[in-house]
């Protein structure tokens, strides 16, 4: 007899439709599967031939047994095939029978006792049985609670082969047990802006940075709170909204990471800065998201940022221009969600010392230009913010708290809301940091002294169309969180003042005039 199941392959972040034919028919005794597996695929059947006696559930080995993962040009890879090969068996042996198998998505790895292991990449499998219009789906038990965030589709938990096997055998399946909902993460859970001393001008770029979904590098000595400020900047971000949680969630279901904390609060993701390239923008023999991709929605803070491959910062140009990374193998391209908030941290020299009055920087001229130097234009050009940092003094460390994350945040969510407003899409993500240069040039309109200072950074700054162009989007940000609609020249000026320093055809140049800055 021949017997089809349904299930899905995860490729990337995307979860593509799988049939899982069985055939069963006499002859000489033999197990044979087809259709691009891998070896943790192939080994299944060691792991359900187990599973089926430790069960007590009958099944005839001794026949010619064919398993084809259709389609069969597509790769598949893990365990998760396994539920629903050993119920295709079961039905092309035909001892049992399944009523409802023909819609419903199996998703698990069968253990040696029968039980209903966990596997990755649940959620992006759900979203495609809800686009394909299937009826339900069984998942691992240890997998329900990932189930409540895509909504629409029933999902029941099965412990166990046997439970999934009941559940099937019905003429028709019961209703499906409310998933328990993800569990609520604090936005405070790394700590509270309140807990930064000084760094007033650091502390305004991370708000304006939030409020528009700008990004952000910082420069300063080791121990000015360069990491203690990127850490906090989640949260002041607005919650996750349904999609962009859903979406979230599903990239990180696909990473084998847990789903549940990818919504709790914004993802933030900090590499080493050994990191490769693979491992920050993505790609793989199996193709897995990177470092960008799992940071979507969310911050991703590169420490050291010099010390990082040049290579492997330029592979961010793409991701941070488009909103996505495109990885194209031979066995085809997969493109991946990346729409992050760059912040970048890093010293003003190799000691870190430079510009500082209390110590001496014993890094020579030539040292200095070429650590520098590691950061290319066309990459310092994408930052829409840089800010100098120093070291605080006594007075300034063991001073009074900062404002707190609670009313940063809500002047952030606040202006957020106003860019949803003006793009027309209130409810959605629409920052200024990436409004449609149509819709920029609507919102923004200087004055006349406003021109005259952009018509001067142009001038004596050389600043890039793109330059120009994201001054412009930080001016707007700025004017928002005073619910301004007008933009004013004081909002054009601390825009320029952000990234007056570096310019297109100096950035080391212009990275150690913000080291030296005051």
């Amino acid at each position: 007899m021949l017997a089809i199941s349904l299930t899905a392959a995860v490729l990337g972040v995307e979860a593509h439709l799988v049939r899982v034919e069985a055939d069963s028919a006499p002859g000489f005794p033999r197990f044979t599967m087809v259709g691009l597996a891998d070896s943790a695929v192939k080994e299944s059947e060691a792991r359900i031939r187990a599973a089926l006696r430790n069960c007590g559930l009958p099944f005839k080995w001794d026949r010619r047994i064919t398993v084809n993962l259709s389609p069969a040009s597509l790769r598949k890879y893990g365990s998760s095939f396994d539920l629903a090969t050993a119920v295709g068996l079961l039905a092309a042996d035909g001892g049992l029978s399944f009523p409802c198998l023909a819609d419903v998505a199996l998703v698990g790895e069968v253990a040696l006792d029968g039980a209903l292991r966990p596997v990755s990449g649940v959620l992006p499998i759900l979203l495609l049985a809800r686009r394909h219009g299937l009826r339900a789906a069984i998942v691992p038990a240890a997998n329900h609670r990932e189930a409540a965030l895509a909504p629409g589709l029933p999902v029941h938990p099965a412990a166990s082969l046997p439970e999934a096997l009941a559940l099937l055998a019905r003429d028709e399946l019961p209703p499906a047990p409310p998933a328990p909902g993800p569990t609520e993460g604090g936005a405070l859970a790394a700590g509270d802006l309140a807990d930064v001393r000084g760094q007033f001008l650091a502390r305004r770029a991370l708000e304006i940075a939030a409020a528009g979904g700008h990004n952000l590098l910082l420069v300063g000595p080791p121990g000015s709170g360069k990491t203690m400020l990127a850490r906090r900047l989640p949260g002041i971000l607005p919650p996750l909204l349904p999609d962009e949680a859903v979406e979230t969630a599903a990239i990180h279901s696909a990473a084998g990471l847990s789903a549940e904390e990818a919504v709790a609060r914004r993802p933030f993701r900090s590499p080493h800065h050994t990191a490769s390239d693979v491992a920050l923008v993505g790609g793989g023999l199996r193709p897995r998201p990177g470092e960008v991709s799992l940071a979507h929605n969310g911050v991703l803070f590169l420490d050291e940022l010099p010390e990082f491959r040049r290579a492997t910062l330029e592979a961010l140009r793409q991701p941070l221009e488009e909103g996505h990374v495109t990885i194209a193998r031979h066995r085809g391209a997969f493109r991946m969600p990346a729409r992050f908030q760059l912040v970048g941290a890093m010293n003003p020299c190799p000691c870190g010392r430079h510009g500082s009055p209390a110590a001496g920087c014993s890094c020579t001229p030539g040292e200095i230009r070429s650590y520098l130097g590691r950061l290319s234009g066309p990459l310092l050009d994408r930052i829409d913010l840089h800010v100098p940092m120093r070291s605080l003094a006594f007075d300034e460390v063991s001073g009074p708290p900062g404002e707190a994350t609670a009313s940063v945040r809500s002047r952030v969510t606040a202006a957020r809301e106003r860019q949803a407003r003006r793009a027309g899409r209130p409810g959605t993500p629409a920052m200024n940091a990436s409004l449609a240069e149509g819709t920029l040039r609507r919102a923004v309109r200087p004055t006349a002294e406003g021109l005259r200072l952009l018509r001067h950074a142009v001038d004596r700054l050389g600043l890039s169309a793109r330059g120009l162009e994201r001054v412009l989007r930080v001016a707007r940000t700025i004017a928002d969180l005073i619910d301004s609609e007008e933009v004013r020249p004081s909002d054009v000026a601390e825009a320029l003042n952000y990234r007056c320093c570096v310019a297109d055809t100096g950035g080391a140049a212009g990275l150690r005039e913000l080291g030296e800055s005051p």
